[in-house]
């Protein structure tokens, strides 16, 4: 029996040989293609053949067909097989980076054909992982490309897709965030949060990007914010994206000045931060209510002590000289708050009612994790 398995094995290996033998001597570019396909079929059988393709040298030979092949089919089938190689193997990807594919991505960018393809954000995707090692990964040749097709009409959505994963890695990692923000990509983020198949990716990015500083101001000096936020914290059929809003508004918000808060209200925030603070899942109804707190004691804020004892208070409605004018400014804020309490409460009612049981409704939206998330 022993004998058998022995002698299957070496069968095997023989012909993991001959594949990988035509990768590397191929006469045409088809030849090339078929046996990068049988590669990465190959390397989706055991870990066993993915380490021992490794260890006959496929991977710079796939790198090399990447870019050095005039043929999109031998490009594309080289990079799935890498996906292959490289998945849940920390040495098969740093052996792709070893091997230049990260310091040659600018090559591609002008063919649009192939870095446009979900396939080569699938395998970046994959190598950005390492961000979340201490492999020292270099971002500033993935960075570019990705930048780029965020903000491209012509890259389809799938292609976003894994553009945004790779940027999601990236994101996790604090050194990246300098590199990471800029107008540009703060933009992108945004308008693909918009988009109920991106959003909840991009909105994730804007979750870790928040905790610095600089991306935090960017976010909340941007003319979409809190417009977009309240947008998303609408979709009642897309909890984690509503949890991932809710959070980004409390940051922003926190702190905030008095211009920001006042735009919360006309923008139509408080209603719907009432309906998440009675429908939403545990951690976004925490979250809404902190947030009704602040634009509800907005109306005097405490400033902090210039000197001495004395603690200095400033109104929400500085604005307005003399007493009859700040009265009359107190009243308009506060039935413009009164109305849109009044005009969306029937419409919350509506919602909760046509559900059965409001454990129901608990039990749906605390579905959604969000525990790695600070608050």
């Amino acid at each position: 029996m022993g004998g058998e398995e022995e002698k299957r094995k070496e069968v095997d290996a023989a012909a993991v040989k001959r594949i990988v033998k035509q990768l590397n001597f191929g006469g045409s570019e088809e030849e090339r293609a078929e046996a990068a396909s049988e590669v990465g079929r190959l390397a989706r059988a055991d870990g066993r053949t993915k380490r021992f393709l490794a260890e006959l040298g496929v991977v710079p030979t796939l790198v090399r067909m990447i870019f050095d092949s005039r043929d999109l089919r031998s490009r594309i089938s080289a990079a799935e097989a890498l996906i292959e190689l490289g998945r849940g193997t920390f040495k098969n990807k740093v052996l792709m980076v070893e091997a230049g594919l990260l310091t040659k991505l600018p090559q591609l960018m002008p063919n649009k054909d192939f870095s446009r393809s979900q396939e080569l954000f699938l395998l970046l995707s994959s190598i950005s992982s390492l961000a979340k090692t201490d492999f020292a990964l270099n971002t500033s040749h993935i960075l570019p490309l990705v930048f780029e097709t965020l903000n491209a009409n012509d890259a389809t959505e799938n292609t976003k897709l894994a553009c945004l994963a790779t940027l999601y890695n990236l994101s996790t990692k604090l050194d990246n965030f300098k590199s990471i923000v800029s107008n540009d990509t703060i933009h992108a983020l945004l308008t693909l949060s918009l988009d109920r198949r991106t959003s909840e990716g991009a909105l994730s990015i804007l979750s870790n990007l928040v905790v610095s500083p600089a991306a935090k101001r960017r976010i909340a000096d941007h003319s979409a914010v809190p417009k977009a936020f309240v947008v998303v914290m609408s979709w009642d059929d897309k909890p984690k994206c509503r949890e991932l809003a809710v959070y980004l508004m409390m940051v922003v918000a926190q702190n905030g000045c008095r211009v920001y808060r006042e735009k919360l209200v006309e923008h139509g925030a408080v209603e719907v931060l009432l309906e998440i603070a009675l429908l939403g899942s545990d951690i976004a109804r925490r979250r809404a209510m902190k947030i009704l707190q602040w634009i509800k004691n907005e109306g005097e804020v405490r400033m902090r002590v210039h000197s001495g004892p004395r603690v200095e208070r400033v109104s929400l409605f500085d604005g307005c000289s003399g007493d009859r004018e700040e009265e009359q400014c107190r009243r308009a804020i506060g039935e413009m708050v009164k109305e849109s309490l009044k005009r969306n409460m029937a419409s919350i009612l509506r919602k909760a009612t046509a559900i059965e049981g409001f454990s129901n409704v608990k039990g749906l939206c605390t579905s959604s994790s969000s525990k790695s998330l600070p608050y």
